[in-house]
């Protein structure tokens, strides 16, 4: 097959058709650049797991006097000093306990102090009303319902909770964000799709002369299928190409610069540019594969004779 030949039929047939190329390319660009969106935010949220999982705590609130008169968990009176060295005994011996911190009421109340001096209900708080707790980092996260187990109920001991509840409802958010790209990603495909289809047929159907001139000197289906598929496997590779550089842009402005949000929000660990590099192989091969693929099925049918 002359090379020359395949990049000349390939032209003709993009500027007979520069409208719907366009629309082709548009599309696929879209679709890609949310497809390597949702696979970056799938990064983001593994990446903020690992990082905020290792740092949040199981708190063990102990009962202090006034939870003594209004908490029926504290019925039996106030924490006592045999009690907290029971605890924090039982807790060492624990083999998903990693380290344990005991906060007095005094630094509980300063540490409030700190955090919410401004409210309105500070004034009125006094250390005594603060609850001493123990802060618990398991050697793994997922093992809070073990500590919960051992110390729920016990005497001294008003709650135990878990801080990787609060960080699993954003995360649940994110999750449903990346779902909702995913399902737009999937209705831009199908568009794009459907204008590949659309787009080839109506190449060959413009150039049904030159093809069965073609068939009855004896050329093969695939010399007469190439072309096209060369056409909708161009205008799918511009479109991976803008879609990596979207990913590239979206990535530079939003968290590096423009919206800084690196600089702005510092408590996220945001995603390097080695994960955006990463996603572009994928991104330019799914670009050249789909569009080659949906212009050859098309065309198998259409250009039988």
């Amino acid at each position: 097959m002359r090379a020359q030949f395949v990049l000349s039929e390939i032209g003709v047939g993009l500027r007979r058709n520069l409208t719907m190329t366009f629309a082709v390319v548009v599309s696929v660009a879209l679709s890609l650049a949310l497809f390597g969106g949702s696979l970056l935010m799938r990064d983001q949220v593994s990446t903020m797991k690992g990082y905020w999982y290792d740092k949040v705590n199981v708190s063990i609130f102990l009962c202090n006097k006034a939870d003594a008169e209004q908490d029926p968990k504290c019925a039996k009176g106030a924490v006592t000093n045999e009690q907290k060295d029971q605890i924090l005994g039982d807790l060492k011996k624990m083999p998903v306990v990693d380290t344990v911190q005991h906060e007095t009421a005094d630094e509980a109340y300063k540490h409030y102090k700190e955090q919410f001096g401004d409210s309105p209900l500070s004034s009125s708080l006094t250390p005594d009303q603060m609850q001493e707790s123990f802060r618990v980092k398991l050697k793994d996260p997922e093992k809070y319902q073990v500590v919960a187990t051992a110390f729920s109920g016990r005497d001294g001991v008003q709650s135990v909770e878990d801080q990787k509840d609060y960080l699993d409802n954003l995360f649940e958010l994110l999750n449903g964000m990346n779902w909702a790209a995913i399902a737009v990603m999937a209705l831009m495909l199908v568009v794009a799709l459907m204008l590949i289809v659309n787009t080839v047929r109506v190449s060959a159907f413009s150039r049904r002369r030159e093809t069965g001139i073609m068939r009855l000197v004896g050329a093969s289906s695939f010399y007469i299928q190439m072309p096209f598929i060369m056409e909708a496997a161009v205008a799918g590779l511009i479109g991976g190409a803008l879609a990596c550089g979207m990913l590239l842009v979206g990535r530079y402005f939003m968290i590096d610069h423009g919206l800084a949000l690196s600089e702005k929000i510092n408590l996220i660990n945001f995603i390097g540019w080695d994960a955006v590099l990463a996603k572009l192989p994928l991104v330019l091969a799914i670009g050249l594969l789909m569009p080659a693929l949906a212009a050859f099925f098309a065309l198998r049918k259409y250009l039988k004779v």
